[in-house]
């Protein structure tokens, strides 16, 4: 059957150089699900991978789209799903590498059939989450929909704020509109995680960032100020240079931010891959293990 491999972890744990390494033992390509990555104005604050990295290895989904298209991961879905389709009509096994689990689940799973909700009422809520705080929010929700509580991360307020729209919206809980099963795919996946000992992925962010900064980071910010509204900016290496744009910090305190949100991302995106339930976790080096783990499933 063919075999989508998916390479997933934090931000700087090593992904693109592992990916590169492994597309060349497969002879295959690397399709990328990160959902800033495949923004063309977007280079520096995405750590998005140079030609010399990419050593020749077709990455799809890097410099893709413009920042004035409205990607989402609907979007992304349908239009991975028909690359895929032709990717694997050459080979056996494809790799689909990023740190947006929403759009690997997106390409895995298949996204849950959500209804649209009012803008006026998203803007509402975050307005009442911002005055008031996330406490009567949870638990207006956990009067609408006590059982999505008792399973979610009450702590995260994009997903609580979720939640009680939906619930709003259609007077249902939203728990009756979340995925049961994983759509079929016509493939299937295998899912590997990468991981360092903490200080060590931490220093290796914080070195990325101060070579973010001496490639010229602040002046790509300074080019997208027409577009910072944008919500492909509303992210991590962007929004704390704009308040030093304005003046509203000095160059240190935004270089202290850059790596303070970076390391909180990290750790969100560890948080994340954890609860999924179904990765293998390696470290960035185990080509040997991982690359067993692919031709395996290809045979099976």
């Amino acid at each position: 059957m063919k075999t989508l491999l998916v390479i997933a972890g934090p931000t700087a744990v090593g992904k693109t150089a592992l990916c590169v390494r492994l597309a060349k033992s497969l002879q295959t390509d690397v399709v990328s699900a990160d959902s800033r990555q495949l923004y063309r104005e977007l280079s520096i604050g995405t750590a998005k991978p140079t030609p010399y990295e990419m050593d020749g290895v077709p990455h799809h989904f890097v410099s893709s789209h413009s920042i004035t298209e409205a990607i989402n991961a609907g979007r992304y879905e349908r239009e991975c799903l028909t690359l895929l389709q032709e990717l694997f009509q050459k080979k056996d096994v494809v790799i689909l590498s990023g740190g947006t689990g929403l759009y690997i689940n997106a390409i895995c799973v298949g996204l849950d059939d959500m209804p649209t909700v009012d803008p006026a009422l998203r803007q509402s809520l975050r307005e009442r989450w911002e005055t008031e705080g996330l406490g009567p929010i949870q638990q207006e929700l956990q009067h609408l929909d006590p059982d999505y509580v008792q399973a979610a991360d009450m702590k995260n307020p994009a997903r609580v704020l979720r939640a009680l729209e939906i619930c709003l919206t259609t007077g249902q809980p939203y728990s009756l509109f979340r995925r049961k099963q994983p759509i079929e795919r016509p493939f299937k996946s295998v899912f590997v995680a990468l991981d360092r000992p903490r200080d060590e992925l931490y220093k290796r962010i914080d070195s990325r960032m101060d070579a973010m900064l001496a490639a010229g980071l602040v002046e790509e910010v300074r080019s997208l100020l027409p577009y910072r509204d944008y919500k492909a900016l509303q992210t991590v290496g962007y929004q704390e240079v704009f308040p030093f744009l304005n003046g509203e910090y000095e160059y240190e305190e935004m270089v202290r931010l850059l790596k303070r949100n970076s390391r909180r991302y990290a750790k969100r995106q560890l948080t994340w891959f954890h609860n999924q339930g179904d990765y293998h976790w390696f470290g960035p080096d185990d080509d040997t293990e991982i690359l067993k783990l692919a031709v395996d499933s290809i045979h099976v």
